[in-house]
């Protein structure tokens, strides 16, 4: 993934609060075996951060064909995406410039973790990433007991694996033009709020964060 200074995450701060405003579903991505293609699993995740290095916690049917490239190569990569748009040539035309001469661009968040990625088959330590993913997305506590001897989940645990992923590194990318002029920022965000077509909001409300934040930019 290519990252221009301009694009890159301001610091560990910046990405970890973009993740945790419910940006927790994304793409794993395992090497494949010799003689076949990647293997690509999308999924919702948790996540685990403090000083000494973090996890995402994740679980995949049995079935799923990625175990068996997981077990020949666990270094995989996760992938999260999100506040992204496309913004329309006459956007980006320079001051001036006919309104044709502008180039189009997509802007999107994006965070990619490298991990090793550990397989989970223990029944209680699966039981335990179950509670510790049920309490993220299901925090009310509406939900039966995640227990090994108790229904509903109990006889359901045998049906899937846990995978622990240790994150080895982070790279975080919010392609917003912070490169560009203030005003042109602010005009593109007041362009994406007035189209509000799919996810033209919150990649306005991203892209005002961070001009708040980086201003006019210095290299």
């Amino acid at each position: 993934m290519l990252v221009h200074p301009w694009d890159a995450g301001r610091d560990e701060a910046e990405w970890q609060a973009w993740i945790a405003d419910g940006h927790d579903f994304g793409q794993l991505s395992v090497n494949g075996l010799p003689g076949h293609p990647p293997v690509v699993v999308p999924t919702h995740f948790t996540c685990d951060f403090t000083r000494d290095g973090g996890h995402l916690l994740v679980h995949l049917a049995r079935p799923n064909p990625v175990w068996k490239a997981i077990e020949h190569d666990p270094s995989v990569l996760f992938t999260v995406i999100g506040d992204y748009a496309f913004i329309p040539g006459p956007w980006r035309a320079g001051t001036g410039a006919p309104p044709t001469d502008g180039v189009p661009t997509s802007y999107y968040g994006t965070v990619q973790f490298t991990c090793r990625a550990t397989i989970v088959d223990d029944p209680e330590a699966k039981a335990e990433l179950l509670r510790r993913q049920l309490a993220h997305f299901q925090p009310d506590g509406d939900h039966g007991p995640v227990a090994v001897d108790q229904p509903p989940y109990g006889r359901m645990l045998s049906g899937i694996r846990g995978l622990r992923l240790e994150v080895t590194d982070v790279r975080a990318k919010f392609k917003y033009d912070d490169h560009k002029p203030v005003e042109h920022r602010s005009t593109v965000a007041e362009r994406l709020t007035e189209r509000g077509q799919g996810l033209d909001v919150p990649t306005a409300r991203r892209q005002l964060r961070r001009l708040d934040r980086i201003g006019p930019w210095k290299s």
